[in-house]
């Protein structure tokens, strides 16, 4: 980098404070691939709660869902499920008793259409684990 002038006498300070954020950057990096947690155990559809099994149901059909945001692309943050394209993942509401908004409870489902997935998972801890549904 050339610098002029007054800003010459800070290039100490500002090779150091690059060197500072590259490492901050390389070490958040690595605590979030430490904390990523696995997929949790399969689960079959008959052992989900009967709100779940009513949202697969649901999604199986095209609908209708009762939560605007039903059916929305899934950006899959958290990591833990299989990486895909954005556009792969949608999820779905699954009602939580007793919760006044969506809840924590969802499945996400991924594939080209979206009335057959080919994979779909259920969270009840709002994406922290996921489970893969089996038939």
């Amino acid at each position: 980098m050339v610098l002029s002038g007054r800003l010459q006498r800070l290039r100490p300070l500002l090779r150091w404070g690059a060197c500072v954020g590259v490492a901050g950057l390389l070490a958040l990096s690595g605590a979030h691939a430490r904390e990523q947690a696995p997929l949790a155990a399969p689960i079959q559809l008959s052992e989900l709660p009967a709100p779940a099994q009513a949202v697969d149901r649901a999604i199986r059909s095209g609908g209708p869902f009762v939560y605007p945001k039903d059916g929305i692309v899934f950006a899959n943050r958290e990591r833990i499920l299989p990486p895909e394209k954005r556009g792969f993942y949608r999820e779905y509401t699954v009602a939580t008793p007793g919760a006044r908004d969506r809840g924590a409870r969802r499945i996400v489902c991924g594939g080209r259409e979206p009335s057959a997935p080919q994979a779909c998972y259920y969270s009840n801890d709002h994406y922290a684990s996921f489970h893969r549904i089996t038939p």
